[in-house]
């Protein structure tokens, strides 16, 4: 997966709301039922995420901040002086402060988020934060192939390149997604720049579980936005209180599972389709791959990054990659 009082607009403009309700319909059609996790992060969606990362249960962002603290000089000293930074998935400005403060004559920064508010928000506090650095938040989805506005182009002009991918979120892919996307930002950064990704590592189960099953339902709340979500902008009529948070983790797969369970029998209607549900039926809405070192590496080479140098916490539980684009 990876706060803010409820908002009502997400920020979709007509495209935004016709690619949504393509991948609802289409997903929900599907034998068994899923949704792009992408969906989940609207305002509220990213507001009930940033919350989460402060739970006890959720070790990701503390363990990843803390690292992203030890490592700074060492990501100083390997990345080039004057670099433009892109940000995928920005979210909070937490990450990037420490990350953007490793570096040295940083030529600008470019933060990039589906969720146009938050990355508003994101954006503005580090600019206040470093009001010399150039920043230029881009609403786009991250995970497809972006077109950088070419005023922007221009101005990153012959700098070097720096991506920044934090939160484990690589694991939302699945593997061969997961190298489809880093193929994608590898040619989006072109030749002779590198990348910087935050990495889950394999784990105890019971760890695994509570981090996407907190003790206060915050994480429950997160997975049934989604269902508000579309009914405020699908026309839905989902009874949000008809369905459940689970998590379920597949050993085989190294993977942990956001689902919402359908708690009886029913049909649902979304922009004027309709669709049965049984009792039990899940949406699968959300993956977490978990990795180790040595498979993740794999994935790198598989994408056209040559793996650098890598940072694990001292309990083992997060990684932190260093890419190069040779």
């Amino acid at each position: 997966m990876d706060a803010f009082a409820d908002v009502e607009d997400s920020g979709l403009d007509d495209d935004g709301r016709a690619a949504f309700a393509r991948d609802v319909i289409a997903g929900l059609s599907e034998t068994p039922k899923t949704l792009p996790c992408k969906w989940l992060y609207d305002v509220r969606g990213s507001a009930l995420f940033e919350e989460i990362t402060h739970l006890d249960e959720y070790y990701p962002t503390r363990t990843e901040l803390a690292l992203l603290g030890e490592i700074a000089p060492d990501l100083g000293d390997a990345l080039p002086a004057g670099a433009w930074v892109i940000e995928f998935g920005s979210g909070s400005s937490r990450k990037s402060d420490l990350f953007l403060d490793a570096l040295d004559d940083l030529g600008g920064y470019v933060p990039i988020d589906v969720a146009a508010d938050f990355l508003e928000a994101a954006a503005e506090a580090i600019a206040r934060r470093l009001p010399n650095l150039k920043v230029r938040p881009v609403t786009a989805d991250f995970t497809a192939d972006i077109d950088l506005p070419v005023p922007l182009v221009q101005e990153m002009a012959a700098a070097p390149r720096v991506g920044f991918f934090p939160g484990s979120t690589i694991g939302n892919f699945e593997p061969a997604l997961a190298v489809e996307f880093l193929m994608r930002k590898r040619r989006l950064l072109g030749d002779g720049s590198f990348m910087v990704v935050g990495v889950d590592l394999k784990k105890d189960r019971d760890i695994l579980i509570a981090a996407y099953d907190d003790a206060k339902g915050v994480t429950a709340d997160f997975n049934l936005n989604l269902i508000d979500r579309i009914n405020r902008e699908l026309d839905g009529g989902i009874d949000r209180a008809d369905f459940a948070h689970k998590v379920r983790y597949d050993e085989d797969e190294g993977r942990i599972e956001m689902h919402l369970e359908s708690q009886r029998d029913q049909t649902v209607r979304v922009d004027g389709h309709a669709f049965d549900f049984r009792r039990g039926e899940t949406i699968h809405t959300e993956n977490s791959y978990k990795y180790g070192l040595d498979d993740f590496a794999r994935v790198a080479a598989a994408s056209g990054w040559r793996s650098g140098r890598h940072w694990t916490d001292a309990k083992g539980l997060f990684s932190i990659h260093l890419l190069a684009a040779d």
